[in-house]
C-alpha cells in the first residue's frame, strides 16, 4: 500500500513522526510532502532531523501568505504531485491551510482520504483552523480520532460510519522524547536558571497576534508574572510585535527563539507552568503534568481543563491572575492514549483500504 503524507507545519511534522515509523515496520511505501507551509528552518528542517523523519521526497516551497493564496497556492501544486505518485491513500494531519489543501486535492483526484486527529472542535468559527478541520473531516472517507471527545463530536455530525478512534499520535512521540531527553539540561536564555522557577510561553494564533490592543495587553500581563517567563517567539509574533511597536522583551520577560522539539519538550519539563495559544503545547504540559494556561477563549482539548491541569485566558486582563493560581491535583488519567496510536492509525488505513 502507498500512503502519499502532506505535511508543512511543526505540530504535523510531530505527528509525521510515529506514523512514519509505523509504516515503515509494516512495510508500505509512504511518500511524504511537505508544503513549506512553515519555512523557518527553527520551524521545519530541524524537526525532521531531531525526530527521525526521512526526507520530504517533495517540497512544494509555498511559504507565507494569506490564508486563501497560500491554501490555493498549495491546491494548484498538489494534482501534479498525486499524478506523479498516484497513492492508494493520501494522509492529512491536524487543522493547517496544508490539511485543507490536501485533503481537497485528493478528494477532486478520486484518492481516498484518511484525516489524523480527526473531530476536533474549539466551536469557534472565528478561527481558520476550525473550517480547516470541519471541512476535512466531511471530505475524508477515513477519521481518525485521537480521543473519546472526538468521536462524540463525528458522531454528531453524522460522521461515526468513517470514523475510529487510534489515540493520540502526539503521545506517542511525547512519551519517547521524553525519556530519552530526561537527563539533559534545558536551554534556557542567560539570567533564567533550571533549578528556580520560570514559566515557558508561546504565542502565535492570528487572533492574539494580528489585534495591536490585545497582543498588547497579553505581553503586559506576561511582563508582570512573578516568575520569569521564556517567551519562545515565533516568527510570526516577532513581525507583528515590531509592526506594532510592542516590545517583548519588558518585565519578567525572556525571548529566545523557538526550540527543536526535543529541546522544547526539556524546557517545558523543568517549568513551572507553561502559557501558550498552541494546541500542541497545551497537551503536551499535561502529558508532562505541567500545569498550563492557554491564551484563548475554548480549547480542543477540553479533557486537560476538566482535569484540572489547563485554565483558559480568554481575557489578558485575567493572565496573570490565572497563571499564579494553586497546583492542580494530580491525576492518573490517560485521555490521549497509551503511545501507541500511530500503528492502530496505520492499521485502520490498511484495514480501510481491504474493503
Amino acid at each position: 500500500m502507498k500512503i502519499l503524507s502532506v505535511v508543512g507545519a511543526r505540530p504535523q511534522f510531530v505527528k509525521l513522526a510515529p506514523i512514519a515509523d509505523a509504516l515503515r515496520a509494516e512495510g508500505h511505501e509512504h511518500v511524504i510532502v511537505h508544503t513549506g507551509q512553515h519555512y523557518d528552518v527553527n520551524m521545519s528542517d530541524v524537526f525532521f532531523q531531531d525526530l527521525g523523519i526521512p526526507a520530504p521526497d517533495v517540497h512544494l516551497a509555498i511559504g507565507s501568505a494569506s490564508h486563501g493564496r497560500q491554501t490555493g497556492a498549495m491546491l494548484a501544486a498538489m494534482d501534479e504531485v498525486l499524478e506523479q505518485h498516484s497513492p492508494d491513500w493520501v494522509l492529512v494531519y491536524g487543522d493547517t491551510n496544508s490539511t485543507v489543501a490536501g485533503a481537497l486535492s485528493a478528494v477532486k483526484m478520486g484518492i481516498p482520504l484518511a484525516h489524523l486527529e480527526a473531530g476536533l472542535r474549539s466551536f469557534n468559527r472565528k478561527m481558520p483552523e476550525e473550517h480547516n478541520r470541519v471541512l476535512t473531516d466531511h471530505a475524508a472517507d477515513l477519521c481518525l480520532a485521537p480521543t473519546d471527545v472526538a468521536m462524540d463530536h463525528l458522531r454528531r455530525e453524522g460522521l461515526a460510519a468513517s470514523s475510529v478512534l487510534v489515540g493520540d499520535v502526539m503521545t506517542d512521540v511525547l512519551l519517547k522524547v521524553r525519556d530519552l531527553v530526561q537527563d539533559q539540561a534545558p536551554q534556557l536564555p542567560e539570567g533564567v536558571h533550571a533549578d528556580q522557577p520560570y514559566h515557558l510561553a508561546t504565542l502565535h494564533r492570528a487572533e492574539n497576534t494580528d489585534d495591536p490592543a490585545r497582543l498588547g495587553a497579553i505581553v503586559a500581563a506576561l511582563a508582570e508574572v512573578e516568575h520569569p517567563v521564556v517567551l519562545l517567539a515565533h516568527p510570526r509574533l516577532r513581525q507583528r510585535a515590531g509592526e506594532q511597536g510592542i516590545t517583548l522583551e519588558q518585565g519578567s520577560i525572556r525571548v529566545a527563539d523557538p526550540l527543536p522539539y526535543p529541546a522544547l519538550i526539556r524546557a517545558a519539563m523543568s517549568a513551572a507552568g507553561v502559557i501558550t495559544d498552541s494546541g500542541g503545547l497545551q497537551k503536551e504540559a499535561f502529558l508532562l503534568r505541567v500545569p498550563c494556561t492557554t491564551v484563548r477563549t475554548e480549547t480542543e482539548w477540553t479533557e486537560t481543563v476538566d482535569l484540572g491541569w489547563n485554565a483558559l485566558a480568554g481575557d489578558p486582563a485575567r493572565l496573570t491572575e490565572v497563571v499564579a493560581r494553586p497546583a492542580p491535583s494530580a491525576t492518573s488519567e490517560q485521555p490521549y492514549g497509551d503511545g501507541h496510536a500511530a500503528g492502530r492509525a496505520v492499521a485502520a488505513i490498511a484495514a480501510a483500504g481491504r474493503h
